[in-house]
């Protein structure tokens, strides 16, 4: 079909009116961009877990030149000199205090020892395994008396809301009346909790935790 240059424009601006009325169309029919059955199926930021609070603000960094003599590694680091030690203590506590225990001791006593260091999440985990009837009657038998003490020994990794510290749980332990010493690595990861730190997991070193889950051993 041949058409004259008048009959072409005619024809191009009935094209362009047609698609802006297909794009309102569908602006109007479909205003959430899904079909209708869109509300059955999760969002992605519902299924996302609820995590440590980030940092207040990121690292200050550093715009003059280095000088090693007078190098601030907290200018690059999320956590200040304070939160760093802070968390370094707890770590070393925690260790400490998890391989603590006496067989005629109620559990409930030991769990209230780490209560304020952990998160409510690994609470719960220490607690099942300390109460548990099979590890109660085992240092009853026994009568396992254990005294723990912890060693800093470095930084395994960080993020921005935690710190994965290698700890090194020390225990002189008495079973039977027979005195022994035991040692195991862990791997701590203390993590921003509200407005605290507190540890969020722990695992023996040696399995390659990355620090996400615990387990009370």
């Amino acid at each position: 079909m041949n058409l004259n240059d008048r009959q072409r424009k005619l024809l191009f601006a009935g094209l362009v009116v047609l698609l802006a009325l297909v794009g309102v169309y569908l602006t109007v029919a479909a205003p959430d961009g899904d079909s209708g059955d869109a509300d059955d199926r999760p969002s992605a930021a519902a299924t996302v877990p609820a995590g440590p609070t980030g940092p207040a603000s990121p690292p200050p960094g550093i715009q003059s030149p280095v000088k090693p003599g007078d190098f601030d590694l907290y200018r690059l680091l999320p956590f200040s000199q304070q939160e760093f030690a802070t968390a370094a203590d707890l770590a070393q506590r925690f260790v400490a205090a998890y391989g603590t225990y006496r067989f005629d001791e109620d559990p409930k006593v030991y769990v209230g020892r780490l209560t304020g260091m952990v998160t409510d999440g690994l609470r719960g985990e220490i607690e099942r395994g300390a109460t548990s009837p099979g590890i109660q009657d085992d240092r009853r038998q026994k009568q396992i008396v254990a005294q723990g003490t912890a060693t800093l020994d470095r930084v395994r990794d960080i993020e921005d809301n935690s710190i994965i510290f290698l700890v090194t749980g020390k225990q002189q332990v008495t079973k039977g009346g027979a005195a022994g010493d035991d040692s195991k690595q862990y791997a701590v990861t203390v993590a921003r909790d509200g407005g605290s730190l507190k540890v969020y997991a722990f695992q023996p070193a040696d399995t390659g935790q990355a620090g996400d889950t615990g387990d009370p051993g």
